[in-house]
């Protein structure tokens, strides 16, 4: 009985989650759009009629949630709030693609089969090959772009309902968002999500961190909200005597942005002062919108000192997701810089919800049209299916974050690029045809070499030629993923050229030797020649620098079997001492897996870690076991792209071996300075130094220290001490 009763009250709360999705939808719900929302919703709770979350609760709360994203969050229309609902449907239930079409049409079904061919990507067998299924996963942009907008609403909701999972998942979910998902939601214009995606990564990745500083900015909430207070007081006279209609916020700034600004800095939480940031939200009609803008920035700057190097105007020019705000940074009370936001509502509107703000107040085919030029940017926006698939989501993500420029044509239209672009990434984004035949590039009506940086306003043409391809300086000269990948491809198919080429000269000069190329023959020369591929060989020869002369040299050595055995001996000789180095007893400290392993291994030098270090193993293909820090800046990638290569490590005994670090010092110079650092690291701590250099200026000093030790313990006191030194403002560890 109490079980029907648990039925009924569950019941009633599905119900209410319904009427709150139709109650939160941000786009306007005709008659027609709530019939095909209702069908999708009936259709969900038949197909996942018995099923439940590993929490518990029955899964049909899970497609709701995605699907109350993609309304409110997101802001989508009711064919993607359909699609959501039924996202999981054709996943290990009784509907077929070919059922959703007949009840639904071939759009909605459309976009629910690709979002089941995502799904499929991660189940291969247990292993995260995430770059590889990332590249497919865009390819689905063929189908409808919505599938991946619908990808990142139930990628957001996993995340925040993860707590259920055992730890390692946690782990590999949170590394693939913090790799792919996040990066993307910001291409899209989705600010809001991205932000909580690289904060709920962070939860996961680095549990403590994200702890000690979400216990910080709660202590610090008051005098923040006071902060804003006093700043915000002297500005709402001036905006209450002008009658503009306006609202003032104070948005605090990201944990994910406050720790990556600690670590870039090497700063402490309490040294960060722009922990936050404050909006100027005004209404007004679209044709004062910019005027009004302009006004609000001149009674700001009347109050407060600006930072003519900050600021940012995304009004004129807006960003290619959208984005549109005037951005300053001014001197705020108690000496600190604050960063001032000023939008419209609309501008607010499309801030939070990207493109689909747009189209809120627009009406059948108007809607449908605005709707499908934003599907089309975007598809162009990540428009890239070439090469290998590490290198495919390297160069997507490329563009993710880079600022913009905004230069002209030779007939004034405007074309926004990526910051640091060059002549040969401005032709390649007009077209790319004439990327690849450029010969030269005039910017401003002067001619300038490929390479040369674009600044704003910059007025470019492009010079091109039939004659012309392109050469492998090219990819030096592009900055930009789209210009970057056409490159390659070009120079890829005529490398392959020249390699056909290449592998019939090799065997005819080869025949003259009487030596047969075969497969074996291939692999030997590309052994002999040091190469890494059979192509690299066939291409080497195809463009002379494998010539006779080197070929004669290779037969002889070849037809000489005693000569080729002393030439492998000496070859092979160098690898003895690494062998000692590396030998068991050495590595006595860090044990491997569940059974705790003693495994040979090297600790890579990109994170440098120590004994007590939070660390993990990473099998590569040819250095055995490397070892990294949990933080380590390539470890999200690394346990995103090949989390099936992760092996447990931890410090079990740090007593044998010694390990160096380098600490960087620096604060106000003073008579004695150096000889009382020394003498904490010499006497105090009893620790050797390998090296020490110290130079001052105008007052002040910089140094750094390489000193040996046992554990990251003895190195946390040592930092202690030496911060305590008089004189001493920052001591961290390099």
């Amino acid at each position: 009985m109490s079980y029907v009763i648990d039925e009924i009250a569950e019941n009633k709360a599905i119900a209410r989650e319904y009427k709150e999705l139709l109650r939160i939808s941000y786009q306007s719900l005709n008659d027609e759009d709530k019939k095909l929302i209702r069908l999708a919703f009936d259709t969900a709770v038949d197909a996942h009629n018995g099923q439940r979350r590993k929490s518990g609760e029955a899964y049909i709360f899970h497609p709701i949630a995605v699907a109350k994203i993609v309304a409110s969050e997101i802001g989508l229309d009711a064919t993607s709030i359909a699609a959501a609902l039924m996202h999981d449907v054709i996943e290990d239930t009784k509907y077929t693609r070919e059922d959703l079409e007949r009840m639904f049409g071939p759009t909605v079904a459309k976009i629910v089969d690709g979002l089941t061919k995502i799904a499929h990507l991660s189940l291969d067998a247990g292993i995260s090959h995430q770059a590889e299924n990332f590249r497919k996963m865009l390819l689905t942009l063929n189908d409808d772009v919505r599938v991946i907008i619908i990808k990142i609403a139930d990628r957001y909701h996993n995340m925040l309902t993860m707590d259920s999972m055992p730890e390692h998942k946690q782990l590999k979910i949170a590394s693939e968002t913090l790799f792919i998902y996040a990066p993307l939601a910001h291409r899209i214009g989705l600010y809001n999500i991205k932000t909580a995606l690289e904060d709920l990564s962070l939860k996961y990745t680095d549990p403590d961190i994200y702890q000690e500083i979400l216990s910080k900015i709660k202590e610090s909430k008051s005098e923040q909200n006071q902060y804003i207070e006093d700043f915000s007081s002297v500005l709402t006279q001036a905006l209450d005597k002008e009658k503009i209609k306006y609202q003032i916020k104070g948005r605090p700034k990201s944990i994910f942005s406050i720790r990556k600004k600690m670590q870039s800095q090497g700063v402490r939480y309490e040294e960060i002062y722009d922990k936050f940031a404050i909006r100027i939200i005004y209404k007004a009609k679209p044709e004062q919108e910019k005027f009004l803008a302009w006004k609000i920035y001149s009674m700001v700057t009347d109050h407060y000192t600006p930072n003519p190097v900050r600021l940012r105007d995304w009004i004129s020019s807006p960003k290619s997701t959208g984005y549109e705000a005037l951005h300053i940074t001014v001197m705020g009370p108690k000496n600190r810089w604050v960063e001032v936001q000023i939008r419209s509502e609309r501008m607010h509107e499309i801030a939070e919800k990207g493109y689909a703000a747009h189209f809120k107040y627009k009406h059948g085919d108007q809607k449908e049209k605005g709707i499908d030029l934003w599907l089309n940017r975007l598809q162009e926006a990540l428009e890239n299916a070439n090469g290998n698939a590490i290198d495919f989501v390297e160069e997507f993500k490329l563009n993710l974050y880079a600022k913009e420029i905004f230069v002209f044509t030779p007939k004034g239209d405007l074309k926004s690029l990526p910051k640091n672009s060059t002549p040969l990434d401005f032709a390649f984004h007009v077209h790319t045809e004439i990327g690849m035949k450029t010969r030269g590039a005039k910017v401003n009506g002067k001619l300038v070499p490929l390479n040369t940086v674009l600044k704003s306003g910059d007025q470019v043409e492009i010079i091109t030629s039939d004659t012309i391809k392109p050469n492998p300086n090219w990819v030096n000269y592009a900055t930009t993923a789209r210009a970057i990948s056409r490159i390659k491809s070009a120079l890829k198919e005529e490398r392959r050229t020249i390699a056909e080429q290449g592998k019939e000269i090799l065997r005819r000069k080869l025949r003259t030797q009487k030596i047969k190329l075969d497969e074996s023959m291939v692999n030997k020369l590309v052994v002999y020649f040091k190469l890494k591929t059979s192509l690299d060989l066939f291409y080497q020869v195809g463009v002379g620098t494998i010539d006779n002369h080197k070929l004669k040299e290779f037969s002889s050595s070849y037809n000489n079997t005693i000569l080729r055995f002393f030439k492998e001996k000496i070859r092979r000789k160098p690898k003895s001492p690494i062998l000692e180095d590396e030998a068991p007893q050495v590595y006595d400290t860090l044990v491997f897996g569940k059974e705790g392993d003693r495994l040979e291994y090297t600790l890579s030098p990109c994170c440098n870690p120590i004994p007590g270090d939070d660390v993990f193993g990473f099998i590569t293909i040819k250095d055995g076991i490397k070892v990294h820090k949990r933080n380590c800046p390539n470890a999200v990638a690394l346990q995103a792209q090949y989390a099936y290569r992760i092996i447990q490590a931890q410090w079990i005994d740090s007593a044998q071996q010694d390990f160096p670090v380098d600490i960087k010092l620096s604060g106000i110079d003073h008579l004695g300075l150096v000889s009382q650092v020394t003498h904490v690291i010499s006497n105090t701590m009893n620790v050797n130094m390998k090296k020490i250099s110290f130079s001052t200026e105008g007052g002040t000093f910089e140094g750094s220290i390489r000193v040996v030790v046992d554990n990251n313990e003895t190195l946390a006191k040592l930092l202690k001490h030496l911060g305590q030194l008089k004189g001493i403002d920052k001591v961290v560890r390099i």
